[in-house]
């Protein structure tokens, strides 16, 4: 890997089950959603309906995981729902899963087809390393609100993402920050894909996702890094 990705021991205390995926590609393409993305998002769907068989998302293993290590930090997870979780409320909903760009709805159809919390970051905004911390409440956390730049702090204790600038996401997967998400013009990024569990899917889920990369870049420099927990 080319730059650091660490996870802190207060994480891996608080969630002794976190693993993660990371995938790392350069030279990617990307452009406005195509046919062929909004065709993997309404494939994703399908496949999360076969898979959770009637029950609702949070019902599913994996979201009870995950459910519990958001309780462990104080947030309150049928409020504040992991990024899967709530993608998958919206893919089975009426007027289903949002298009975005190409490469979030790539991501976002592998996110709602293995029901895992799956996120992509501009390599080229990334300031330093990446690191999944919990907060000391005194971290700046850009975004915006009402069209304007607004600056808010995580909670103390709150798990987050974070770069040598500030917090990249907040909740661990709950909420991205605009300076470091996948714009149309982004051609180099990161791809997360966390799992709670031995049996999260997340070798599957990313070889797919590589894969999806691949085809529509065929000319990208695509890493997968094995599972670390």
């Amino acid at each position: 890997m080319t730059f650091t990705l660490t996870v802190s021991d207060e994480v891996r205390t608080l969630a002794p089950g976190f693993t993660h995926v990371a995938i790392e590609a350069y030279d990617l393409v990307n452009g406005p959603s195509t046919d062929d993305t909004s065709a993997l998002l309404d494939d994703a769907a399908r496949r999360l309906a076969a898979r959770l068989d009637g029950r609702a998302p949070h019902e599913d293993p994996h979201m009870v995981a995950w459910r519990a290590a958001y309780t462990a930090f104080g947030a309150k997870p049928s409020r504040t729902r992991n990024s899967a979780e709530a993608l998958a409320k919206r893919a089975l909903a009426d007027g289903g899963l949002p298009r975005i760009n190409a490469l979030v709805d790539v991501y976002n159809a592998i996110s709602v087809a293995h029901l895992i919390p799956v996120g992509g970051e501009d390599l080229d905004h990334i300031k330093g390393g990446m690191r999944l911390v919990r907060a000391t409440g005194g971290e700046d956390f850009v975004t915006m609100a009402a069209g304007e730049r607004a600056v808010e702090y995580p909670e103390p204790g709150e798990v987050v993402w974070c770069d040598e600038e500030g917090v990249t996401c907040r909740r661990w997967n709950w909420r991205q920050g605009p300076r470091t998400r996948l714009t149309e013009e982004s051609v180099n990024a990161i791809f997360l894909l966390e799992g709670m569990g031995p049996d999260a899917g997340l070798e599957a889920a990313g070889a797919e996702l590589a894969e999806l990369l691949e085809k529509a870049s065929p000319g990208a420099r695509i890493t997968v890094h094995e599972p670390v927990g």
